[in-house]
């Protein structure tokens, strides 16, 4: 078997490296898959590009957005530097998906019980070191990490919540039932964008940390997850803001239109190895055989949750309570999407994309860049990964923009966000910001 140090190598030496210069636009993006043609300048550029490539951020117009273009570009978070294997997506994809951050970080675990007694679990990063981060200001902020919708708990995610511990963060990653080692208590899984578990979670980590903002970082097709989440719970999310990195926004149509298999296979075979431990549990509710003898992700999708015995649903039914934007109008907090125009999961941005959300809500924000492939975004030096340093300038530039707002409207500032103060309000976005 190939290891995947192997596969490293053979793609370095391959491609090489790249050189990408980068601009940030803010408005309308017409074209979102065509890099080759000149487009008329609409928005603010600001970093310099030298026809390699440039990085877009779409969004309507506001004073957030604004904000958010003068802070990424000062911080030249979007510099691209020079790129590994600019060329070679599903390399990229294959490298995000089975290697590991050095050293691995040390987790402790916490299970959460659901009101019908299943079990999720919640495992907070200390780091390699054996000590979480400190923080000298006072309570960190608590960073919620999704991973994708098989549970496999990725290189990348890890890394990024290792980035984020450095930082002040306090990172806690959410296992749904079943998923990374979670005892499954009950004969039931976590549908694709039913938000109940992590609605219960977000619950606790609201009542464990009162004082101390809440954020949320998904990965792939665990964006579904978050963003159903958000759509059902409005305003009353509990979350200061959200990043989905290479987010699946339509579950349906991903699922129908298959992958490559490079992603799909050991994604598959992760999920039937951790389904096989409660075969006999499981039996009393689905058809365990054609459960683990299905040759796709939407197969195992369809023998999980339609073809049960007990209550059997189509296809279609099941979709219209699962899919991960049918109440985005309902949410309330902003929410960055980062996405690659290459990415060989998601599919062309032209087909993938809900580019009109991104043009009509003053809550969603799509940074779209040429390269970087599905969840990977990979460069060298240090902050090995661009998705990961961006994330992290967008929640401290959201920090510094709702200080200045609560300071100018004369609110108490919440711990963790710009020094120790009195018991902060619940958080509500004001209509102001969006203006």
């Amino acid at each position: 078997m190939v290891s995947p140090e192997a596969l490293v190598a053979v793609a370095a030496a391959l491609t090489g490296l790249g050189l990408l210069g980068w601009r940030l636009w803010a408005g309308r993006l017409e074209k979102p898959g065509d890099w080759g043609e000149e487009e008329e300048e609409e928005g603010i550029p600001f970093i310099a590009e030298d026809g390699s490539g440039c990085c877009r951020l779409l969004c309507k117009p506001s004073g957030l957005a604004q904000h958010l273009v003068r802070s990424l570009g000062r911080s030249g978070v979007l510099w691209g530097g020079h790129w590994l294997w600019p060329r070679w997506p599903r390399l990229q994809m294959l490298r995000q998906l089975l290697k590991l951050p050095e050293p691995e970080p040390a987790v402790a675990r916490e299970l959460l019980q659901m009101p019908d007694s299943g079990l999720v679990a919640l495992d907070w990063l200390v780091g390699p070191w054996g000590a979480a981060g400190s923080n000298v200001g006072g309570p960190s902020p608590v960073l919620l990490l999704i991973p994708n919708a098989a549970g496999k708990v990725t290189g990348g995610l890890l890394q990024l919540g290792l980035r984020a511990l450095m930082r002040g963060f306090v990172p806690v990653i959410f296992n749904r039932r079943g998923h990374n080692g979670c005892p499954l208590t009950t004969p039931r899984l976590q549908p694709f964008g039913d938000p109940g578990d992590l609605r219960e979670a977000v619950t606790y980590l609201r009542c464990r940390h009162p004082a101390t903002p809440l954020l949320a970082v998904s990965e792939g097709s665990g964006s579904g997850l978050l963003l159903a989440y958000l759509g059902e719970s409005g305003s009353s999310s509990h979350l200061a803001a959200a990043a989905c990195i290479s987010p699946i926004f339509r579950g349906r149509d991903w699922l129908e239109a298959g992958m490559p298999w490079l992603y799909e296979w050991p994604l598959l075979l992760h999920l039937k190895r951790g389904l096989s431990r409660y075969a006999g549990s499981l039996a009393e509710v689905v058809d365990v055989a054609g459960l683990l003898g299905s040759r796709s992700l939407r197969e195992l999708e369809e023998a999980l949750f339609c073809r049960t015995k007990s209550r059997p649903t189509s296809w279609e039914a099941y979709w219209e309570s699962n899919e991960p934007l049918r109440d985005a109008d309902e949410v309330a907090v902003p929410v960055l999407c980062l996405c690659s125009a290459d990415d060989p999961v998601r599919g062309p941005p032209s087909r993938s994309l809900p580019l009109e959300l991104f043009r009509s809500s003053p809550y969603f924000f799509l940074l779209l860049t040429p390269r970087g492939g599905h969840c990977s975004f990979p460069r060298r030096g240090p902050g090995r990964c661009w998705a990961h340093e961006a994330v992290l300038e967008y929640f401290r530039a959201m920090a510094e923009f709702l200080r200045a707002e609560e300071g100018r409207k004369g609110l108490p500032r919440p711990h963790g966000w710009g020094g120790p103060t009195v018991e902060p309000p619940v958080f509500t976005w004001q209509r102001s910001y969006t203006r």
